[in-house]
C-alpha cells in the first residue's frame, strides 16, 4: 500500500505531499486540471512513465522481496527519483536502475493502461485456471512444479540432440579438418622451449667465427695463471678467490667450445627451415604450449566425432522417454484445466452480468508444447474480436478478469492503478464498475481517475485536482465538498439544484 506521495516541480505542480489510506481512491477535476499529469508522476516512480518531476517519492508498506535484487527491505520501503540532467532511482537510499525498479514494482503495482491486454495473455489465463484447479486438488501445484522440472530436462535433451544431429551432418568434414590440423602439428612435432633454443643456436652461428677468434685470444689468460698465484703468495694474499674465478671462467669457455663443436654438425639451412616452421605454428596458434593444447583439443574432438553415432543413439532414447513423460503429464494437466475452466467461465460471466456486459465463452485449444503445457485459452465474444470492442466494454471486460484473479489468487493484490476505467459509460454501467471496484478494494489499494460521479461517490478517499494561474493543486475533499464536486461532474461548471440532489443521493446510497 502507498502511504505517502511527495512531488516537487512536475509540470504545473509545484511542491505537494499526500497521505493515503487503503481502499478506493478517486481523483476528479475539470479537463486540463492535471489529473493524468499527476498520475503520470506517480507511475514514473515505478518505471511505467518517463520521469519529469525534479523529485518524487513514495512510502510503500508491502513486502516486495527486495532482497532478490540485493536491496535491504524495511517495514516501510521508500521509492525515490531525482532528476537533474539525468534521472536516478533509489529504494531505501540504495541506487537502482530503471529496469530493476520496474521489475520490482511489478510485484507491487498493477497498472492497467488504456487497451492494455495483459489480463488476456495466455500465461495469466492459465495461471488463473491453475489456481482454481489447485483449490479443488492441492496436488495440482506439485503436478505443475513436476511438469516444469521435467520440461526443462526435456528441452535440455532436445537441444543437445539437435546439436549432435547438426554435427552429424557435417561430421565427415569436421573429422577431416581435425585430422588435417593434428597432422600439421605432428609433422613439425614442436617441443616446449624449442623455439628459444633454436633462436640461441641461430644467434651463436651468426657470431661463430668472431667467438672462435675471441675465444682463442682469451685462452692466453690461463698461461699467466701460475704467475698470478705466485705473486699473490709473495704478497701474503689468499689466492683462493682467484682460483675460483679462473675455474668458473675455464668452465664457461669449455661450455662455449662444446657449443661451437656442436654447431659444426648443424646444417644451417635445416636450422632456418625449422625456425620458420615453428614460427608458422606460433603465428597460427600462439605459443608452443597453446599449439600443443590445440592439438589435444582436436584429438578430443576427433574422438567425439568417432563416437557421435553411439552418443546420438543413447541421447535419442533418453529424449523419447523424456518427451513421453512430459506429454503424458501435460495431458493430465490439460484435462484438469478443461474441467475447471467451467468454474472460471461462470465466475467471470458473473462479474460481466454485474457490469452489464454480454457473456464470454472460454475454451482451451491445443498448441505446441512449451513451459506452460499444451493449452491455449481463447476468449470468445461471439463474432466480435477483442480489439474491435469499445474502450468502455474493453475496460469492463478486463475488470471482470481482474476481479476473478483477485478471488482465486490469494497472493495477488498490492496497488491497482486504473486509467480511464469508467470513461464512456452510462450512469448504470459506471455504478456497476464502482461496485466491482469496491469488492476489489478489499484486497487492492486502488487509484483511479474518475470520469463519472458514480465511481467517485463510492471512493474511500476523494481528491480534487484543480488548476489556477497555470498552477495545479490536489485537495482531499470533505463530505460536503464531495457532494459539490459530484454535482459539478453531473451538470458542469454551472451547478443546478437537481445535480446537487442527485449527488447527495449517490453519497447516501
Amino acid at each position: 500500500m502507498i502511504e505517502r506521495f511527495y512531488l516537487k516541480e512536475h509540470f504545473s505542480f509545484g511542491e505537494c505531499e499526500f497521505k493515503f489510506k487503503g481502499g478506493l481512491i478517486a481523483f476528479t477535476g475539470p479537463s486540463g486540471a492535471g489529473k493524468s499529469v499527476f498520475m503520470q508522476a506517480l507511475l514514473s516512480l515505478f518505471g511505467y512513465e518517463e520521469a519529469s518531476a525534479s523529485i518524487a517519492e513514495v512510502d510503500i508498506a508491502h513486502s516486495a522481496n527486495l532482497e532478490e535484487f540485493g536491496i535491504k527491505g524495511e517495514d516501510i520501503d521508500i521509492f525515490r527519483l531525482v532528476k537533474s540532467k539525468t534521472t536516478r532511482y533509489f529504494i531505501n537510499s540504495q541506487s537502482v536502475s530503471k529496469k530493476n525498479i520496474n521489475e520490482i514494482s511489478k510485484k507491487i503495482i498493477n497498472y492497467l493502461s488504456v487497451k492494455d491486454g495483459g489480463e488476456f495473455e495466455n500465461e495469466r489465463l492459465l495461471e488463473l485456471v491453475d489456481a482454481i484447479t489447485s483449490l479443488k486438488d492441492p496436488r495440482h501445484i506439485r503436478r505443475l512444479k513436476e511438469f516444469q522440472e521435467d520440461y526443462m530436462g526435456y528441452i535440455k535433451l532436445k537441444e543437445e540432440l539437435d546439436r549432435i544431429i547438426q554435427k552429424e551432418k557435417k561430421v565427415e568434414e569436421l573429422k577431416e579438418f581435425a585430422r588435417f590440423e593434428i597432422a600439421k602439428i605432428e609433422d613439425i612435432d614442436p617441443k616446449i622451449g624449442e623455439d628459444e633454443e633454436l633462436q640461441l643456436q641461430k644467434k651463436t652461428i651468426s657470431k661463430k667465427e668472431k667467438i672462435t677468434i675471441a675465444l682463442q685470444g682469451a685462452l692466453e689468460i690461463f698461461h699467466s695463471e701460475s704467475n698470478v698465484i705466485e705473486t699473490l703468495n709473495l704478497m701474503d694474499e689468499e689466492s683462493a678467490f682467484f682460483d675460483e674465478c679462473m675455474n668458473e671462467l675455464r668452465a664457461k669457455f669449455e661450455t662455449q667450445q662444446e657449443r661451437l663443436d656442436e654447431l659444426e654438425e648443424i646444417d644451417i639451412d635445416s636450422l632456418l627451415e625449422r625456425i620458420e616452421k615453428i614460427a608458422g605454428l606460433k603465428k597460427r596458434y600462439g605459443s608452443i604450449e597453446e599449439t600443443l593444447a590445440y592439438k589435444k583439443q582436436k584429438l578430443e574432438e576427433l574422438e567425439e566425432y568417432e563416437n557421435i553415432s553411439f552418443a546420438k543413439e543413447d541421447l535419442q532414447k533418453r529424449y523419447i522417454s523424456a518427451k513421453e513423460t512430459v506429454e503424458k503429464l501435460s495431458e493430465k494437466i490439460s484435462t484438469l484445466r478443461r474441467e475447471n475452466l467451467v468454474s472460471m467461465n461462470i465466475k467471470i460471466n458473473g462479474y460481466l452480468d454485474e457490469l452489464y456486459m454480454p457473456k464470454v465463452k472460454l475454451s482451451i485449444v491445443p498448441k505446441e508444447l512449451d513451459e506452460l503445457g499444451c493449452d491455449c485459452i481463447e476468449v470468445n465474444l461471439g463474432k466480435v474480436e477483442l480489439k474491435k470492442i469499445s474502450a468502455g466494454e474493453y475496460n469492463r471486460l478486463r475488470l471482470a478478469f481482474l476481479a476473478t484473479r483477485s478471488e482465486y489468487l490469494q497472493g495477488d493484490g498490492g496497488v491497482l492503478i486504473l486509467d480511464e476505467i469508467d470513461s464512456n459509460l452510462s450512469g448504470k454501467e459506471s455504478m456497476s464498475v464502482a461496485n466491482v471496484l469496491l469488492k476489489l478494494s478489499k484486497k487492492y489499494q486502488i487509484f483511479a481517475i474518475s470520469h463519472q460521479p458514480q465511481l467517485s461517490s463510492r471512493a474511500d478517499m476523494h481528491f480534487l485536482v484543480e488548476k489556477d494561474s497555470d498552477k495545479s493543486r490536489v485537495k482531499l475533499l470533505s463530505k460536503d465538498e464531495r457532494v459539490k464536486e459530484l454535482a459539478r461532474m453531473v451538470s458542469g461548471e454551472e451547478i443546478h439544484e437537481k445535480a446537487l440532489e442527485f449527488a447527495k443521493s449517490l453519497m447516501s446510497d
